[in-house]
């Protein structure tokens, strides 16, 4: 999968919108202006996604191409390799969890505004 194929899933997702907040290397995904992925645009080929903190190690043990992101907090923030062995499905399901991790966090307000991103499964 590559960075506009990544892109391009982001967006479609409910009420997702994308900057460059961070400077002209990094695209910001976001729902509800909350950032759930960061994709590095300076050639490096990566992408940073938000993770439950006991999945980001599992993950990290599991995959070469799974590490803690760099300049997020590792905790929660996993940085996926895109030139690695994952699949375009996994590298979709966890943006799905990323997605998801962040709507959890959400004001109830917003949810009930957009009922929608409570569609979205893991």
């Amino acid at each position: 999968m590559n960075i506009e194929e990544i892109r391009e899933y982001c967006l479609s997702l409910p009420c997702t919108t994308e900057d460059m907040a961070f400077g002209e290397d990094n695209l910001l995904l976001r729902v509800g202006g909350k950032i759930f992925v960061c994709i590095g645009l300076d050639g490096e080929d990566y992408t940073a996604l938000k993770c439950d903190p006991d999945y980001a190690t599992e993950l990290r043990e599991h995959y070469a191409e799974i590490a803690p992101a760099w300049h997020w907090n590792k905790k929660y923030w996993n940085q996926l390799r895109l030139r690695g062995s994952l699949s375009d499905s996994f590298i979709t399901a966890l943006i799905r969890h990323s997605y998801s991790e962040v709507v959890k966090k959400l004001p109830k307000s917003f949810k009930t505004d957009h009922p929608e991103i409570l569609e979205i499964k893991e």
